[in-house]
C-alpha cells in the first residue's frame, strides 16, 4: 500500500466587499430632506460585507419628534436591519438632543471593538472605531477601523499619527482596513499612512489618485478613502452617481478585498 503524505491545509481565501459612506445624520445637503429610508435601500443594493458609517445618529430626540418616519431605534441598527447581523457603534459627538458617531455593520463576527476619542481641541469631536473581525474559515483576524477626521490640517496630522500608532500595535500579518471621512482635501494622508503604518489607498493603488466624493451632487474634493494593509487583492468598485447624489452630502466608496 502506498504511503499517503500529509500536508497542512492552507487557510481558505476570503473575498469580501467594503463600503464607506458619511450618512450626514440621514439628511441631504443643508438638511433639506430626511433620506435614511432611501439610503438604507441604496446601501443594501451594494451587497457589501462591511459597511463603514460616519455621522450616523445614535439618537436625536428633536428630529424624532418633528421628522416623519424617523426610526425609533439607533440609525446604525435601522441600517443594519436583517442584512448585517453584527454592528458596533462609537459615540463621538454628544449634545442636548442626542449623539452621533461612527459605526461598522458586518456580516463577519465582531469579536472585539473599541472607540478611540481622537478629538484635539475645541468643539470638534472626532473618533476612530476599531473592530476586530473573524471571517469564517480564515485563520487570521481582520482589523477594521472607521474614522472621521477633523477639519483643520494640524488636527488631522495628529489624528493620522494616532491611526498609525494604533495600527502598529496589531500582530504582524493581520489584515487592516481603515475607511471613512478623512476630510483630507489636500491629499496629505497618503504619505503619512503609508510611511507610518504601511497603509495604501485602494483607488490610488489602482488608478493613481483618490476619488472625489464631496459634495455628492458634483464632487470636487477627495475626502473619503479606503486604506488597506496585508490584503493580497484590493480592487475599487465604481458606484453609479444615482441615487447616491441625492442621499447624502458625501458620495460613497466601495472596494473588493481579498485575503
Amino acid at each position: 500500500m502506498a504511503s499517503m503524505a500529509t500536508h497542512a491545509e492552507s487557510p481558505s481565501p476570503v473575498a469580501f466587499k467594503v463600503l464607506t459612506v458619511n450618512v450626514h445624520k440621514g439628511f441631504t445637503s443643508f438638511n433639506r430632506r430626511f433620506m435614511l429610508h432611501e439610503l438604507r435601500e441604496a446601501v443594501r443594493g451594494v451587497s457589501a460585507d462591511l459597511v463603514f458609517l460616519q455621522e450616523v445618529l445614535g439618537t436625536h430626540q428633536r428630529h424624532a419628534n418633528r421628522v416623519a418616519n424617523f426610526p425609533q431605534e439607533p440609525h446604525y441598527e435601522f441600517l443594519a436591519d436583517t442584512i448585517w447581523g453584527q454592528y458596533a457603534y462609537g459615540r463621538n459627538a454628544v449634545y442636548d438632543n442626542g449623539h452621533h458617531g461612527n459605526a461598522l455593520l458586518s456580516k463577519f463576527p465582531i469579536v472585539h471593538y473599541e472607540n478611540h476619542d481622537i478629538s484635539v481641541s475645541g468643539p470638534e469631536r472626532r473618533g476612530m472605531l476599531h473592530c476586530v473581525l473573524q471571517p469564517p474559515g480564515h485563520d487570521r483576524q481582520v482589523h477594521a477601523i472607521c474614522v472621521h477626521l477633523g477639519l483643520q490640517e494640524a488636527h488631522r496630522q495628529r489624528q493620522l499619527r494616532r491611526v498609525c500608532d494604533l495600527v502598529n500595535t496589531f500582530p504582524a500579518g493581520e489584515p487592516v482596513i481603515v475607511a471613512g471621512d478623512f476630510n483630507d482635501w489636500r491629499g496629505r494622508a497618503h504619505d503619512v499612512l503609508r510611511d507610518g503604518a504601511g497603509l495604501h489607498e485602494v483607488f490610488v493603488h489602482a488608478g493613481g489618485r483618490a476619488v472625489r466624493t464631496f459634495p455628492a451632487s458634483m464632487p470636487l474634493l477627495a475626502l473619503d478613502r479606503i486604506y488597506v494593509r496585508d490584503a493580497s487583492v484590493h480592487a475599487p468598485v465604481v458606484l453609479p452617481r444615482k441615487p447616491w447624489h441625492k442621499l447624502s452630502d458625501h458620495a460613497p466608496l466601495a472596494a473588493e478585498i481579498s485575503l
